[in-house]
């Protein structure tokens, strides 16, 4: 093979192969909240009461409406078996969902079609959406930036496709020895909420870590509320404590 033959270089990507394959192996059990993504559905109510409260106040809906996001599209990027998307097309919102797991992505589509949901759902990544030049007033970006291979062009893209005025909301885990305890040693290994595995502790994205990523991707961050679990109630509550889980919204200017 001559110089000029050579292949190109392997394009660049968001995509972690081995989390892929952890997590499409349990594709079919999304929708058992007695099962694998139980800690998901119990962290579900704290996670839309946010997303609902920001987006009201940044699109200047009616919190009253059955249906008070019409006319706004939203992507949820790493959607998963769907746990977000439908209650936000419950809500009026155009919803995409987008996982790079394709068994994901059919539990999600059978899931909508049950329960009658229009839902756009796509086995894609978030460069791929954005060099389409896909545009959204919202992206979730809930759990996910702690699983991809290259934050910062997933961050990147994430905000190239938001649209002017639009809005990200990130939830991740921080680096701190205390999520290292809760998250992984705690929920995997003693309380077994999760799948050992499921989280890599040297992934796991600071506050600061993510506020420069978005800083980077022209926006500008409008909130940082951690997230915290009351075992005695046994439920996840917003909390001043960003040690372990937090979410950050950001905006992008109109």
């Amino acid at each position: 093979m001559t110089l000029s033959q050579a292949p190109e270089a392997t394009a660049k990507t968001t995509v972690d192969a081995a989390d892929v394959a952890r997590f499409s192996a349990l594709a079919a059990e999304w929708w058992d909240e007695n099962g694998k993504f139980r800690p998901l559905h119990k962290f579900n109510p704290v996670r839309l009461a946010y997303i609902r409260e920001k987006a009201l106040a940044r699109f200047s809906r009616d919190g009253t409406a059955r249906r008070p996001f019409e006319g706004l599209r939203l992507l949820d990027i790493g959607c998963g078996g769907g746990l977000l998307c439908e209650p936000m097309a419950r809500l009026g919102f155009a919803v995409t969902g987008a996982d790079a797991s394709e068994k994901n992505i059919r539990t999600a589509a059978a899931h909508a079609a049950e329960g009658s949901l229009a839902i756009d759902y796509r086995a894609t990544t978030a460069e791929a959406l954005a060099e389409a030049g896909e545009k959204f007033d919202v992206i979730l970006n809930m759990e996910v930036v702690e699983h991809v291979a290259d934050i910062g062009l997933f961050m990147g893209s994430c905000a190239a496709m938001l649209k002017p005025g639009g809005m990200m909301i990130v939830a991740t885990l921080n680096r701190t020895f205390k999520a290292w305890a809760l998250a992984i040693v705690g929920a995997e290994y003693v309380l077994g909420w999760l799948p050992r595995g499921t989280h890599e502790w040297a992934k796991f994205v600071t506050p600061g870590e993510l506020r420069s990523a978005l800083t980077s991707g022209g926006l500008e961050v409008a909130d940082l509320t951690g997230i915290a679990y009351n075992p005695l109630a046994d439920q996840w509550r917003r909390s001043t404590d960003t040690d372990v889980n937090y979410l950050m919204t950001a905006a992008k200017a109109a």
